[in-house]
């Protein structure tokens, strides 16, 4: 089967300074994937990279069999979505226009947004509990509210390649929780204890796959079947969560000494 989208020997630059060098990897449907790594170490640009926004200094990704230099980008769009760090900007928008945003890439021509189209956004808005502000403007909305709202526009979109670049952001102890459900209803795959949020796009589960950047190695471990750990410009780390997710292998990437306790059946890690 072909990989849903494979990173061929890359490296990336910021300036002069060197983020990765010759990484690969290839990511399946079905399968989620924690990006980890300390301020600076690249993140961000390799979804960017990832998502056809940035080139690489080297290497290239695919999209299924097809480079994704080569691909205009409302094709990419239609197969893969970028959550930005950021949350949605104070747009002078309601928050169902917003939502409608997401179902941009596939308009082919149209002028007007379909009953389809509003179907979904409003279905999005209500997995992510936010229906009722559905009227409010953007300007309205607090950072938390604004984090929910870019998820709901990124699951409008439907694709089938989500790239999450710090999705915890700015929201609180509950619903970071529920989001953990939300990851793991896109793909299916590691249990968890459903909540009443799930996934609204069209994709089965294992239809679709996610890699999320994050500062959380909680969340990555609770989450992630894979993990890209960007060690240093000179050394990133490749493989299953169990593979990478040591004390000795975190404890070189944040430069601090790393403990690893087990709880109630979960893995949780901490400096010490």
């Amino acid at each position: 089967m072909t990989p849903l989208l494979t990173a061929n020997s890359l490296s990336l630059r910021a300036g002069s300074r060197t983020l990765c060098c010759d990484l690969s990897f290839s990511i399946n449907t079905g399968e989620r994937w924690g990006l980890l790594g300390k301020n600076g170490a690249g993140k961000t640009s390799l979804l960017h990279t990832l998502a056809g926004l940035r080139t690489p200094a080297a290497g290239d990704v695919l999209l299924g069999d097809q480079n994704l230099s080569t691909l205009s980008s409302a094709h990419i769009a239609l197969h893969i979505g970028l959550l930005l760090q950021e949350s949605v900007d104070a747009l002078p928008s309601t928050v169902i226009e917003t939502a409608l945003l997401g179902r941009h890439p596939h308009a082919r021509g149209r002028l007007f947004d379909n009953s389809e189209d509003l179907g979904l956004a409003y279905e999005s808005l209500r997995q992510l509990g936010i229906e009722s502000l559905a009227s409010r403007a953007v300007t309205s909305l607090s950072g938390g509210e604004r984090q929910r709202l870019a998820l709901a526009m990124l699951l409008a979109q439907q694709p089938r390649l989500l790239l999450l670049d710090e999705p915890s952001n700015h929201l609180d102890l509950g619903f970071q929780t529920q989001l953990i459900t939300l990851l793991l209803s896109q793909v299916g795959g590691k249990s968890e204890a459903t909540t009443e949020l799930s996934a609204p796009n069209h994709h089965t589960p294992k239809e679709a796959a996610v890699i999320m950047a994050t500062h959380d190695i909680n969340l990555a471990a609770r989450v992630c079947d894979n993990i890209v750990l960007m060690v240093s410009d000179v050394e990133t780390l490749v493989g299953s969560a169990e593979e990478i997710l040591t004390e000795e292998t975190l404890g070189r990437a944040y430069d601090c000494p790393i403990a690893r306790v087990e709880h109630k059946g979960r893995t949780l890690f901490y400096p010490v």
